[in-house]
């Protein structure tokens, strides 16, 4: 490894000094890092894991940067993962569709319903990369990621060994997985294989699916009416990054037990919520956050889009610790009103 003016290059990657991860954060929070580096291949990931400087200092791993939130700088080394690609096994009708960390969900998602391999159609522009898919355990419309994962492939940061993950091994839950527990920090996901169907098991009984459906006058919908009903609902209730910051559902829907649930709604009859297992009630964190009169409050640079409570926004020159202060009183006030305390959805840093 040697310097050129402020970078430095391994024979595979290079790497820069205090850059601006404003572009690689869609809340657009104007933090630097000290280091930065973007991998194009597991080779050159396999060659970072080996070098010096990745054993001397904090590292961050980043795939869209669209579920976190930026509080400060980062004193450490950013490892931006772009690699690439997608490949599909046909096997009958069972399909086994492979994509590198790197590839842009909603274009994965696109190359399976033109390819009409079922699955993921429900998870139409969803924000992120493959690679954060099965961190996240990133889930939409009645479908969790879990229901079509079938392994991936990750590296251990401390010994540069690939491994493979399979569906049990991954210990999937609401929005969680092993790798935000007993390996947090741990592992860095190179690939993705997903299991999907040539045959379709349409799903539209959550959200507006089908009302949005019966307005377009689609009886027998297929997977591509699924994907672009999904995505005309996300954009219609959802902000787009590029042109106002934010990082999605800023909360997860709570789920409490049963007991807890029937105080709740003994108070508020109107409670929205689901069946989420024996014993189990899910909450729907947005609507519990526009009964305390959130949904489009605009406090400072920062605020909740006028058209979901759920999600917090950057109305131009908001500071990550502006946001973070926003949700504390979001999570307080919900907490003295419904005795339920939100849990936030993205990381925070």
């Amino acid at each position: 490894m040697y310097p050129i003016a402020n970078q430095f290059i391994l024979s595979m990657t290079i790497f820069q000094e205090n850059i601006s991860l404003k572009p690689y954060n869609t809340f657009s929070i104007p933090v630097s890092a000290h280091y930065f580096a973007e991998i194009f291949t597991p080779s050159a990931l396999e060659e970072l894991l080996e070098s010096k400087l990745i054993k001397e200092q904090p590292l961050l791993i980043l795939g869209g940067g669209s579920n976190l939130l930026f509080t400060k700088d980062f004193n450490g080394l950013v490892i931006k993962i772009s690699i690439p690609g997608i490949s599909a096994n046909v096997q009958g009708d069972d399909v086994i569709v492979t994509a590198g960390a790197g590839v842009v969900w909603n274009d994965f998602v696109n190359y399976c319903v033109q390819n009409g391999f079922a699955g993921v159609e429900n998870l139409s522009l969803i924000p992120g990369t493959v690679g954060a898919s099965p961190i996240q355990n990133i889930g939409a419309y009645g479908v969790e990621l879990k229901d079509v994962f079938a392994s991936c492939s990750a590296y251990e940061i401390a010994t540069g060994k690939r491994r493979e993950f399979n569906h049990e091994e991954a210990r999937f839950g609401y929005r969680d997985s092993i790798f935000k527990n007993e390996l947090k920090g741990q592992y860095i996901i190179a690939e993705v294989s997903f299991r999907l169907s040539r045959v379709a098991r349409i799903n539209t009984q959550y959200g507006a699916i089908q009302e949005e459906l019966t307005k377009r006058g689609i009886d027998l919908p297929t997977i591509a009416d699924v994907s672009a009903v999904v995505a005309h609902i996300r954009v219609s209730k959802l902000p787009d990054p590029s042109t106002i910051g934010n990082a999605g559902s800023f909360f997860k829907n709570p789920v409490i037990e049963e007991k807890a649930f029937k105080e709740v709604h003994e108070k508020f009859p109107e409670l929205v919520h689901y069946p989420a297992g024996k014993g189990k009630v899910k909450l729907a964190a947005g609507w519990l956050i526009e009964q305390c009169g959130f949904k489009g409050k605009v406090v400072g640079q920062t605020g909740t889009w006028k058209n979901q409570a759920l999600v917090l926004v950057n109305h131009g020159q908001a500071t990550g610790q502006e946001v973070y202060s926003f949700s504390e009183n979001i999570i307080d006030t919900v907490a003295a009103r419904f005795g339920v305390r939100l849990e936030r959805e993205v990381n925070i840093l």
